[in-house]
C-alpha cells in the first residue's frame, strides 16, 4: 500500500521547490494534499499536471492568524480531519553586522518561520487525526551560527524549541512531530542566500558552502522530500521530538 494513501496532508510554502518535491512524493504516495503559498498565480504554476480532485490551493500568509484557520478549514471541508503536517514556508532576510541589521527584517523572518510554524501547528492539531505527523522544515543553520544572518539563523533555532514542546504535548494523541535540517539545496532559495553571502565576505557564496559539505554538493529537493515523507509517514512510526539532518555532513 502507497505509505500516504488517501492522507489528509498540508504543505506550506507548495510554490517553492522544496515544498512543491514534497506534494509530488505525498501524490505518488496516495495522498491529498493542500498547498499553501503566498500568490495563487505561483501555486497554479507549481501544480500544473497535478491530478486536481487530489490537489487543493489556497494563497495564504502563513503569519495571519485569521489566514491559518482559513487554510486549516478549507482542508478539512475538502479532505476530511488532517493527518500529516509539514510547515515549510520560509524567507530569508539579508546578512547584515548587528548594528545595521534591519528590525523590520529580523521581524519578517521570525513572523514566517516561527510565527507561521506556531500558528500552523496551533490551528491544525485541533483537527488532526491521532497518530499524524508535523515536521516543520528548520535547516542546518540550526545547528551552528554565522556572522551576520541574524534573522534566519535565530528563526531557525526557535523553530527546534517549538518542535521539542509540541512532541512533549502531543505524544498522548501519537502525533509525532520533527523539524528536518536540510543543507544548501540547489534551488533559487539557496541561489538567492549565496548570492548575498557572497557579496558580503568578497567570494563565490556556492563554492563557500560546496567546501564546507562533506559530500562536497548541494542536495536537490527530492533527496530533502524523501526524509520529509519518512517522517510523514508510518515508517517513522516511534521517532518524535528529533533533528533529522539531511545537509550532506555539513554539521558533522
Amino acid at each position: 500500500m502507497p505509505a500516504l494513501e488517501r492522507k489528509t496532508c498540508i504543505v506550506t510554502g507548495g510554490a517553492g521547490s522544496l515544498g512543491l518535491a514534497c506534494a509530488r512524493l505525498f501524490l505518488a504516495e496516495g495522498a491529498n494534499v493542500t498547498l499553501v503559498d503566498l500568490s495563487m498565480a505561483s501555486l497554479e504554476t507549481a501544480a500544473k499536471g497535478s491530478p486536481r480532485d487530489r490537489v487543493l490551493l489556497i494563497a495564504a500568509d502563513v503569519s495571519d492568524r485569521a489566514e491559518t484557520q482559513r487554510y486549516v478549514g478549507e482542508t478539512v471541508a475538502r479532505f476530511g480531519p488532517i493527518d500529516v503536517l509539514v510547515s515549510n514556508a520560509g524567507n530569508f532576510g539579508t546578512v547584515a553586522p548587528i548594528a545595521d541589521y534591519p528590525d523590520d527584517v529580523f521581524d519578517a523572518v521570525q513572523a514566517v518561520h516561527v510565527k507561521g510554524a506556531f500558528l500552523a501547528a496551533k490551528h491544525a492539531v485541533p483537527a488532526m487525526r491521532d497518530g499524524g505527523s508535523i515536521v516543520i522544515t528548520s535547516s542546518v543553520a540550526a545547528t551552528r551560527g554565522d556572522a551576520g544572518v541574524y534573522a534566519y539563523i535565530t528563526a531557525k533555532h526557535a523553530q527546534v524549541g517549538l518542535m521539542r514542546c509540541l512532541a512533549k504535548e502531543l505524544a498522548p494523541r501519537r502525533i509525532r512531530v520533527n523539524t528536518i535540517h536540510p543543507g544548501p539545496i540547489d534551488n533559487g532559495f539557496q541561489l538567492a542566500v549565496e548570492q548575498g553571502l557572497g557579496a558580503a565576505i568578497g567570494e563565490d557564496g556556492t563554492e563557500f558552502f560546496n567546501r564546507m559539505i562533506p559530500l562536497g554538493r548541494h542536495g536537490t529537493p527530492d533527496e530533502i522530500a524523501r526524509s520529509v515523507l519518512y517522517l510523514a509517514s508510518d515508517q517513522s512510526s516511534f521517532v518524535t521530538g528529533t533533528m533529522l539532518m539531511v545537509d550532506g555532513g555539513m554539521s558533522c
